[in-house]
């Protein structure tokens, strides 16, 4: 059993990249929509919440947990390995190290909450792969309450996402990285202000490979079985229509079926 928790429901984005590699796996993925959105609450708040959700996902029997979340992982991966010792916890951070390799303009957008753009661990991966390039930081305002209300489409949320893409473009970024779970889902908008010669990177399929090797290495799948789901990669692998799974949010339950449902019906 794999577990997964997030904010709100941006974490099913993480989900969907397991389960086309794992989709005979059973997971429990937990929604803290209650207290969405991170970005603006305190590191201490955060890991708070993150200690309470993984005792909980391990109550259920999850072996592995994803903290699919780039704001608790920022605040709360690190005490989480020291506490819950032996567990193999999968974290989420901007794909900077790629998207530097990757830059034909020398210049890199980095999309992300305030919470995530001021952690320790977002700013040490700067230090370490923007020696080069430039970066250039927006906080996506007003894309999670987006999508937790399901808002994808339609001007007003074209608008919304515009604000915060249209100056990193205008920046010179050719290369945009997503530093929050939740806006994979805006992606189709992204692309739009971003414009064609945009590469848009998420990290969710780097997060779902990263866990399958972990898993490996602590016992819980086996050579064989790595090597399938390894080679689901790229084969447009679909999400199972009924995968083995436990929802639960601290809040209205309704936003997590509707985008259980987009993930499962339109992977």
């Amino acid at each position: 059993m794999i577990g997964l928790f997030d904010s709100g429901v941006g974490g099913m984005s993480v989900f969907r990249e397991v389960a086309r590699l794992l989709p005979q796996h059973g997971y429990v993925y937990y929604s803290d929509n209650a207290n969405c959105p991170y970005g603006d609450k305190s590191p201490d708040f955060i890991a708070g919440r993150a200690r309470e959700i993984t005792s909980l996902l391990l109550s259920k029997g999850c072996k592995a947990i994803v903290v699919a979340c780039n704001t608790a992982t920022a605040a709360a991966i690190k005490q989480l390995r020291q506490e819950f010792h032996g567990v193999p916890f999968v974290g989420m951070e901007p794909a900077l190290k790629p998207a530097a390799a990757s830059t034909r303009s020398g210049v890199v957008g980095v999309l992300a909450t305030a919470a995530t753009l001021r952690s320790e661990k977002y700013l040490d991966g700067k230090r370490k792969y923007g020696t080069g390039v430039r970066i250039l930081e927006r906080v996506g305002r007003g894309f999670v309450e987006l999508v937790e209300s399901g808002e994808l489409t339609g001007q007003d949320a074209e608008s919304v996402v515009s604000a915060s893409v249209a100056p990193l473009v205008e920046g010179g970024a050719d290369t945009i990285v997503l530093g929050c779970t939740h806006y994979p889902f805006l992606m189709d908008l992204i692309r739009k202000v971003a414009g064609p010669g945009v590469e848009v990177l998420d990290p969710a399929p780097s997060a779902a490979r990263h866990l399958i090797y972990l898993m490996v290495q602590h016992g819980l799948l086996d050579e064989r079985s790595a090597t399938q789901a390894l080679s689901r990669i790229g084969t447009g692998a679909q999400v199972p229509r009924n995968p083995k799974v436990e929802l639960l949010s601290s809040g209205d339950p309704a936003a997590l079926m509707r985008f259980f449902s987009l993930v499962t019906e339109h992977a």
